[in-house]
C-alpha cells in the first residue's frame, strides 16, 4: 500500500499492470501447449515458476539500486498485476480446476480477496480519496522501505528452511533446467520485447525487464503447499532460481543501462 502511494495509482500504473498479465498469459498458454506437446514445462509449478518472480521482495530493491525513483511507478505496476494473476489462477493452476463452474469462480474471487496486491489496491484507494493521503503517503515511505529490507531477510531465512541437513534442494534430475532459463533469461527479454512494441521509454524499459529478472516468486510455493502438490519442485525451483538470480539480476541491470 505505502508503495503504491508513493508511485502513484495513475495510468502507467495500469499500463505495467497490463503488461504484466500479458506476458504472463503468454507464457502459461504457450508454455501449457507445449507441455501438452510432450515437452518444456512438465508440471504447474514450473510453468508458473517460470514466469511469476518475486518482484516484491526481490525485484523492487533491484529496481532501486540501478534506476532512478522515477522507475518505481512502473515496478509497481508490474507487481500489482503480477501478483494478483498469482494469487486468481495459481490455486487453480496448481490444485486442478474445479468441476464446477460456481465452484471454480467461487475460488477465483477467494483468491484474488486474498491477495497482498488486492488489499493493498484496496487501502491505497481508500487512502487516496481522503484529505490527508499525500501527508500519509509520505509517512508510509520510509516504513516501506524498511519492510522490504526485512522481507529480504526473511526470504533469505525461508530458503535456508528448504535445506534439509545443510544440502540445498536437488538441481539436477528435477526437470528445473528449462523452468531456469526462462525466468532468468528468456522471461525478462519478453518484457523488454513487449515495452518496445508499446513504445515504452527506456526507463520504462528498464524496470520491466529487471522485474522480470527477478527469481521465481515464493507465492509458488505457498500455493503449492496450501493445495498440497508438487512442493517439492517447486520449493526447488524458488531456491536455486534465486540462487541464481543474485549472479543474473545485476548482469541485467548493468546490460540494461548500457544498451537501452
Amino acid at each position: 500500500m505505502g508503495l503504491l502511494l508513493k508511485s502513484g495509482l495513475n495510468g502507467e500504473v495500469l499500463q505495467a499492470a497490463g503488461i504484466a498479465v500479458l506476458a504472463v498469459s503468454m507464457v502459461l498458454l504457450v508454455g501449457g501447449w507445449r507441455a501438452q506437446a510432450g515437452g518444456g514445462l512438465a508440471t504447474p509449478s514450473l510453468l508458473l515458476g517460470s514466469c511469476i518472480g518475486n518482484t516484491a521482495y526481490f525485484g523492487v530493491p533491484l529496481a532501486l539500486a540501478f534506476l532512478p525513483p522515477a522507475a518505481l511507478t512502473i515496478t509497481i505496476g508490474y507487481d500489482l498485476g503480477a501478483t494478483l494473476l498469482t494469487w486468481s489462477v495459481g490455486p487453480q493452476l496448481l490444485g486442478g480446476a474445479s468441476t464446477s463452474r460456481w465452484l471454480a469462480l467461487r475460488q477465483l474471487l477467494v483468491s484474488m480477496g486474498s491477495s497482498p496486491a488486492t488489499r493493498g489496491l484496496v487501502g491505497a484507494l481508500v487512502i487516496q480519496a481522503t484529505p490527508w493521503s499525500a501527508a500519509i503517503s509520505e509517512g508510509l515511505w520510509w516504513p516501506s522501505r524498511i519492510v522490504i529490507v526485512m522481507a529480504l531477510m526473511v526470504v533469505g531465512m525461508r530458503l535456508g528452511s528448504l535445506t534439509r541437513r545443510g544440502k540445498p534442494p536437488r538441481l539436477m534430475g528435477a526437470g528445473l533446467g528449462p523452468a531456469l532459463v526462462v525466468k532468468l533469461l528468456l522471461y525478462p527479454l519478453l518484457l523488454l520485447m513487449l515495452g518496445l512494441l508499446f513504445g515504452l521509454d527506456p526507463l520504462k524499459l528498464q524496470a520491466l525487464a529487471l522485474q522480470g529478472a527477478a527469481p521465481t516468486a515464493i507465492s509458488i510455493l505457498l500455493i503449492a503447499e496450501s493445495v498440497g502438490h508438487d512442493q517439492e519442485r517447486a520449493a526447488a525451483l524458488v531456491f536455486w532460481s534465486t540462487v541464481l538470480a543474485v549472479l543474473t539480476a545485476p548482469v541485467w541491470g548493468l546490460v540494461l543501462q548500457v544498451f537501452v
